[in-house]
């Protein structure tokens, strides 16, 4: 067995690494002999081919199961730091998306200052706004927020008070989106996916409104009949209407039937959130 070992011959490829293609070329070979093991993630990849001082700096800092912050940095950081998602995240935040630029641009230096303050802001900034961790704020972009955010002033205290708040809103179906919902000031409700009405109560309420409207002579869209063009008297059907919250859901309405009204798609999509 061991002469058969040292009598096999072996096909040796060579990769030179140099060129205009060094990157992409050391990319394809490593993922060649690491094709049987487990799959590699993009990360584990750049730093193969970025390999140097820069990288290996980087994995002790941010690639440590070991380290002492990683308790604190998992609440925003989603994934194993032993998988390199941590120096991902990192890598994303300050290089603004486009990681592999970064770390060709860096891949020379002989330390991490940039890419270890700019995390660390991010994270320091996170916590100086909001009071409370949540499950949801784990694999947000935090990066980006900070960049679009951390200008503005905020009272930590409502904002923390808000965020508390609409975690227990039921009608909120998308908590993720509740951080950049508030960061944002509270305007794009888009952010939250808040339930809509279901249709048994747009039927109910579509058949009251048109009942009514045709005893009075009237559009069933409250804003047509109060209108002075065509559509003064036009009774829509079902499908041409859509269902409003009277009071807007950002200003404190319920999605109950008691604040809906159906209008017609035109006049619903010019309300918005007034």
């Amino acid at each position: 067995m061991q002469n058969k070992i040292l009598n096999t011959e072996l096909l040796v490829y060579i990769c030179e690494g140099e060129g205009e293609k060094a990157e992409e070329e050391i990319k394809e070979w490593f993922e060649t002999i690491n094709i049987v093991g487990i799959p590699l993630n993009e990360q584990e990849k750049l730093n193969a081919i970025f390999s140097g001082e820069f990288v290996t700096l980087c994995k002790a800092e941010f690639s440590n199961s070991q380290s002492s912050h990683i308790q604190r940095w998992e609440s925003y950081v989603k994934g194993p730091a032993n998988r390199q998602q941590f120096l991902a995240t990192a890598l994303e935040w300050v290089s603004k998306g486009n990681v592999a630029g970064y770390m060709s641009a860096h891949r020379r230096d002989t330390n991490i200052n940039e890419i270890k303050t700019y995390f660390n802001t991010v994270i320091d900034w996170v916590d100086s706004k909001i009071d409370d961790v949540y499950p949801e704020m784990q694999g947000l972009n935090w990066g980006e927020l900070y960049e679009r955010f951390h200008a503005k002033p905020y009272d930590h205290t409502e904002l923390s008070a808000k965020v508390r708040e609409l975690m227990h809103d039921d009608f909120v179906t998308n908590r993720r989106g509740i951080f950049e919902y508030v960061l944002g000031g509270c305007q794009d409700t888009k952010l939250l996916n808040v339930r809509l009405f279901d249709k048994p109560t747009m039927r109910k309420v579509y058949q009251q409104q048109t009942d009514k409207a045709k005893a009075e002579g009237t559009s069933n869209c409250p804003y047509c009949a109060i209108g002075h063009d065509a559509n003064r008297q036009r009774i829509w059907k079902l499908e041409e209407m859509d269902a409003d919250h009277v009071t807007a859901w950002s200003k404190g309405g319920s999605t109950d039937i008691e604040n809906c009204q159906m209008l017609c798609k035109t006049h619903n999509r010019a309300k918005g959130n007034r």
